[in-house]
C-alpha cells in the first residue's frame, strides 16, 4: 500500500533530471490498467495521460487524479450518474486548471456516489471501487475512487476530490490515506457539479501529508469566478509540516466517540496520546449540539440537492430521448430511467422538505441548527487549536454489510463528520494505525482558514505511525 517512491522525492528526482518522465508514465499506465481491473477505482482513464511534452511547474509530471465531479475538458465527466453519461466539458473546473497549469498530468476520473449520495460509494452507476486492503469491503465514499486509488498506486500520486458531508474524511479513513477538506471557500467551486452548493468544498487525498499540504496550496487561492471564494491570497501549506505539536491545545469531545466501535477508539486514543507525548496539550471537551448535525444536514443537503438536479430534465443537460408526449411525462421518463434509487430518494425528500408548509418546518430549523452548531464549535475554538476524533465510527463494512444497511443506518454512520462539513470547518483525516487488519483514520478538525494547525499536527501523527 505504500508508494515505492514519496511525491516529494519524484518530484525532486524531475527536476533534477535523474527520473525520465516517459519512462516513468509508460509505467504509470500499465499499473493504471492493473489497479483498474483489480479494483476499479476509475470511471474513465484519461487516453491522452502523458502524451504531450514533459510538464514542469511545482507539480512537474505528477499524475493526478479528478474525482469524477469536477469538469475536465475533453474527458468524460459524469458525477458518477447515468444521466451525465457521455457529457464531456468544454472547460476545466478551476481546481484542475490550477493543478494542470503547475504541471500535474490528468490521470483519470475516479469513482463516486451519483452526484456525492453516499458513504460507501455503492451508490456510483459504474460500479463500486474495492478496498485495496480486503476487495470484499468498501472503500468508502463518496471519493471512494479517490482513496481507493492513492491506497492501490505504488507510483507517486494525488488525488483530488470533493466534500459535501464527509465525502472525503470516510474514504481516506477507510482506506489508511491523508484527506484534507479544506475550509468552505477555500477552493474554487468553479467547475463543480454541485451537490450541495453550500457545503460542497473540493479538497485532496493522498498518501502522505505532505502531499496534501503541496496540492492544497496549488489549488487553493481567490477566484473571481466562484462568488464564495475567500478573498484571500493563497498559500504555501508545506511549510506547517513537521512543524511540530507543542502547546498546541486538543479537545476530544465525548459525543464523537459514542458508539464507535471499540478497535477504532483504542487507535484514535493511542494517536491523541501521541499528540499528548509530543507537547500538545489534551482535554476532554463536551459538544452538546452534535446529536442534532445528521438530521440537519441532511435536510438541508437534501433541499439543495433537489434544486441542483432540477435541470437534469433531457431538454439542456444529460441524457435525453425522443419527446412523445407532454413535457411533464417526457422529464419524468428521463429521470425514472437515468437517475440511480438513491438520488431519486434525495430528490423527493428535498423537493417535500422545501414545499410550501414544510419550509419553515424542515429547511429554516435546519438552517438554525447549523448556526447554533457554528456557534459551538466557534466557542470551544476560543480554547482549543484542534479537535481531535475518529474519521469513521466503524471499520470499512463489507459490501454484504452495507446491502443490510437501510437509509437511515447509514446516514448515521456520518455522524463524525456531517458537523464540521455543515459548518464548513476546515478537517484533515491521518492513518491512525490498523484494527482487526483495517486502516483506522483520525479526524482533526479546526476552526476556520486554519488548515495550517490541522497539517502541523497531522505530520506529527504520521510521524508516530510511520
Amino acid at each position: 500500500m505504500v508508494s515505492l517512491i514519496r511525491v516529494k522525492t519524484f518530484l525532486e528526482d524531475i527536476r533534477e533530471g535523474r527520473t525520465d518522465p516517459e519512462e516513468f508514465l509508460s509505467g504509470v499506465r500499465e499499473k493504471s490498467a492493473s489497479i483498474q481491473e483489480r479494483y476499479s477505482p476509475f470511471i474513465t482513464i484519461n487516453p491522452d495521460f502523458g502524451s504531450g511534452k514533459a510538464a514542469s511547474g511545482p507539480l512537474g509530471c505528477l499524475p493526478i487524479s479528478v474525482k469524477d465531479c469536477l469538469c475536465t475538458a475533453g474527458l468524460r465527466t459524469t458525477a458518477g450518474s447515468r444521466i451525465l453519461d457521455g457529457y464531456v466539458p468544454p472547460f476545466d473546473a478551476t481546481a484542475v486548471s490550477k493543478a494542470k497549469a503547475a504541471g500535474g498530468l490528468i490521470l483519470g476520473k475516479t469513482a463516486q456516489d451519483e452526484f456525492g449520495f453516499g458513504t460507501f460509494s455503492t451508490n456510483c452507476a459504474y460500479g463500486a471501487p474495492k478496498n485495496p486492503h480486503d476487495a470484499e469491503r468498501t472503500c468508502g465514499g463518496s471519493s471512494g475512487g479517490a482513496g481507493c486509488l492513492t491506497a492501490a498506486a505504488d507510483f507517486p500520486h494525488i488525488a483530488i476530490a470533493e466534500s459535501t458531508g464527509g465525502s472525503i474524511t470516510a474514504p481516506a479513513a477507510f482506506t489508511g490515506t491523508v484527506g484534507l477538506t479544506p475550509t468552505y471557500g477555500r477552493v474554487s467551486r468553479y467547475g463543480l457539479i454541485d451537490y450541495s452548493n453550500s457545503m460542497d468544498k473540493v479538497g485532496v487525498i493522498s498518501k502522505e501529508v505532505y502531499d496534501s499540504a503541496l496540492m492544497l496550496s496549488v489549488i487553493g487561492g481567490y477566484d473571481p469566478l466562484d462568488s464564495t471564494s475567500h478573498r484571500a491570497d493563497g498559500e504555501d501549506f508545506t511549510k506547517y509540516v513537521g512543524k511540530g505539536v507543542r502547546g498546541l491545545k486538543v479537545g476530544v469531545p465525548k459525543e464523537y466517540f459514542e458508539g464507535a466501535a471499540p478497535g477504532v477508539e483504542k487507535q484514535v486514543m493511542d494517536a491523541v496520546h501521541g499528540l499528548e507525548s509530543a507537547g500538545a496539550i489534551v482535554t476532554e471537551m463536551s459538544l452538546t449540539f452534535t446529536k442534532y448535525a445528521v438530521p440537519a444536514y441532511y435536510i438541508i443537503a437534501m433541499g439543495e440537492a433537489s434544486t441542483n438536479l432540477a435541470k437534469y430534465c433531457g431538454m439542456r443537460y444529460g441524457a435525453q430521448e425522443k419527446v412523445e408526449a407532454e413535457f411533464s411525462e417526457y422529464f419524468s421518463k428521463v429521470r425514472t430511467h437515468n437517475f440511480g434509487e438513491e438520488a431519486k430518494r434525495r430528490i423527493i425528500l428535498g423537493t417535500y422538505m422545501r414545499a410550501a408548509g414544510f419550509r419553515d418546518e424542515y429547511y429554516m430549523k435546519a438552517l438554525r441548527v447549523r448556526s447554533l452548531l457554528i456557534k459551538e464549535f466557534k466557542a470551544a475554538f476560543g480554547h482549543v487549536d484542534v479537535i481531535a476524533a475518529p474519521s469513521m465510527p466503524i471499520l470499512p463494512p463489507r459490501f454484504d454489510e452495507i446491502k443490510g444497511m437501510s437509509p437511515m443506518e447509514a446516514y448515521d454512520l456520518d455522524r463524525t463528520t456531517t458537523a464540521p462539513n455543515l459548518c464548513g470547518f476546515p478537517t484533515i483525516s491521518v492513518p491512525a494505525g490498523m484494527s482487526d487488519g483495517l486502516p483506522v483514520g483520525l479526524q482533526l478538525i479546526a476552526d476556520h482558514f486554519e488548515e495550517g494547525k490541522l497539517i502541523s499536527a497531522a505530520s506529527s501523527v504520521e510521524g508516530d505511525f510511520d
